[in-house]
């Protein structure tokens, strides 16, 4: 049988294993500095992926086709960086396997936060005030609304900048101190000035689904119910489906004009000041709560996987009914902590929105090691990193 790699060991990764698991598809995982899908039942193998670059990388891939028999499997990412890399190396890594990743020529616009804002600009799509300053001093003279954000265009290393979602900025002291504070982590041209719009993560909408050719095969809607921290999450806690129109129209818009194939989330937050909702990013890979799509029957790693290996499309529910949820516990209850101190959440609340068709990013009855395993191994990942001296800000 045609098996699959999962590049990255996180909940993500996670995800992908169990999908494809259950249905006796053989699965190896290559772990990063994230391990919970390698204790997964369903994970037949597990390697190290190796630091050192792309060559190193491309190597170490092209080496396990040769030695192991997984020529043809399924390769599938779970980070921007690998998805770039298998992008950008497509076409030898395209002898050797099946690569779930649009070409470089289309992944590019999603990779890199500055090819983004140039493609909304182009279909005339909704998005925050947005700048890519070229150094300091022009920087000094901007004419920047606040609050704002400093985010990186490109992630082509981890630290402490590029690990975090964004920096907020409050104003221009601070616009100018974090951007001095940032170009230590990166390039001055790769660094973005944001506008950030208010409210929280309940604003923040995406599209997210299996495409092929800009159409869509399988889809939902999802609200950004809470995240931690809550004022700036820099990932999902609760998630649940909705009926959203503007962002489904929207985002096909993006996908039709791209030609994209393969598996994409579309983020958007939505203004309460205009009423629109206006396009944050493009990530071209797994999404954190893409189990999701399980509840509703779009079992998305296994509907890319099928795409992948030429299987038929034509029998897939394209779209998710509203109310299916998702948890994160570990950063759910944080941010229930942090909900209850500032008197937004109420534990009446919080377990009214826990009722109801629920999947959980890391707890499954079929597979437990995972969840008993994960706060050990987080504990672990913290010593680590602060010994690295790249702990999170």
């Amino acid at each position: 049988m045609i098996g699959a790699i999962v590049i990255g060991g996180d909940y993500r990764g996670l995800g992908v294993v169990r999908s494809l698991g259950r249905r006796g598809i053989p699965v190896w995982v290559l772990t990063d500095e994230h391990h919970v899908a390698a204790t997964s039942r369903y994970t037949r193998r597990h390697y190290a992926w190796p630091a050192g670059g792309a060559p190193r990388q491309i190597e170490f891939l092209l080496e396990l086709a040769r030695r192991h028999g997984v020529a043809g499997w399924a390769l599938i990412p779970t980070g921007d960086e690998t998805a770039a890399l298998l992008a950008q190396h497509r076409a030898c890594l395209a002898e050797n396997f099946r690569v779930t990743t649009p070409p470089w020529e289309t992944l590019r616009w999603a990779y890199d936060k500055r090819l983004t804002h140039q493609l909304a600009l182009e279909l005339a799509i909704a998005q925050p005030w947005t700048h890519n300053p070229l150094d300091r001093n022009e920087l000094v003279e901007l004419e920047c609304p606040f609050p704002a954000i400093l985010k990186p265009a490109v992630k082509p290393q981890l630290n402490r900048f590029t690990r975090a979602k964004a920096w907020p900025v409050d104003d221009r002291q601070a616009l100018l101190a974090g951007y001095d504070a940032a170009c230590a982590f990166a390039a001055p041209g790769d660094i973005i000035v944001q506008e950030l719009i208010p409210g929280g993560g309940e604003e923040q909408l995406s599209f997210a689904g299996l495409c092929r050719d800009g159409e869509p095969l399988a889809c939902l809607t999802a609200r950004r119910a809470r995240q931690y921290p809550i004022d700036f999450g820099r990932s999902s806690s609760f998630v649940e489906t909705i009926r959203q129109p503007e962002v489904e129209q929207t985002a096909i818009r993006i996908l039709r004009a791209l030609r994209y194939t393969g598996l994409i989330e579309v983020e958007f937050k939505l203004d309460r000041r205009d009423g629109r909702c206006k396009l944050l990013e493009l990530n071209p890979r797994v999404w954190g709560w893409h189990t999701l799509g399980r509840l509703a029957g779009l079992d998305f790693p296994y509907l890319l996987w099928r795409l992948a290996c030429g299987m038929s499309m034509n029998h897939i529910v394209s779209s998710a009914r509203p109310g299916l949820r998702w948890l994160h516990l570990r950063t759910d209850l944080p941010a229930l902590m942090q909900g209850l101190r500032r008197g937004v959440l109420s534990p009446s609340a919080y377990l009214a929105s826990l009722r109801g068709p629920l999947e959980f990013a890391i707890f499954a009855k079929d597979d437990p090691l995972p969840a008993m395993l994960d706060l050990p191994l987080l504990a672990y990942l913290g010593w680590r990193r602060r010994s690295l001296g790249i702990s999170q800000p």
